[in-house]
């Protein structure tokens, strides 16, 4: 038998980041993001964000992770559509594992979005998040 705890700072932003995520249905999409994490036997942590973004920490069984975050992505957006007709999820993501020892203050950090954000955009946060985890990127095509 095999013992495993896969923890991951997930982020993603709407399409051009586009600020689409109302405050009167943010919590609701926060919900719905939950339970599909629950579906694939995850345990969410913290979820939040801002109009443009979400972040999600989140530990999931060893599974096929893209194929994950193809269904998080599409569902939530489908669902989103309700709210705002022209809802869609920026192409690319970003997700870093995290050892048992940051998730506090990776939750922290999440739970403090909105706060974190008055000062900083959110390409700037992006882009450091890459760069502290050594992701190599090209700038040409990281907000497609």
């Amino acid at each position: 038998m095999s013992h495993t705890r896969m923890i991951y700072h997930i982020i993603f932003a709407t399409k051009d980041r586009f600020p689409m995520i109302g405050s009167s249905w943010e919590e609701e999409l926060y919900r719905y993001l939950a339970g599909i994490v629950k579906n694939h036997k995850g345990v969410v942590i913290a979820i939040n964000g801002t109009p443009d973004h979400v972040h999600l920490l989140v530990v999931l069984p060893p599974s096929d992770f893209p194929a994950f975050m193809r269904e998080l992505k599409a569902s939530s957006s489908k669902w989103a559509k309700r709210h705002f007709a022209k809802f869609s999820w920026q192409r690319r993501y970003g997700a870093f594992t995290v050892s048992e020892s940051a998730v506090e203050t990776v939750g922290d950090y999440i739970r403090r979005q909105k706060e974190h954000h008055k000062r900083r955009t959110f390409e700037a946060e992006y882009t450091e998040l890459l760069r502290r985890h050594s992701i190599e990127f090209d700038e040409a095509y990281l907000w497609d």
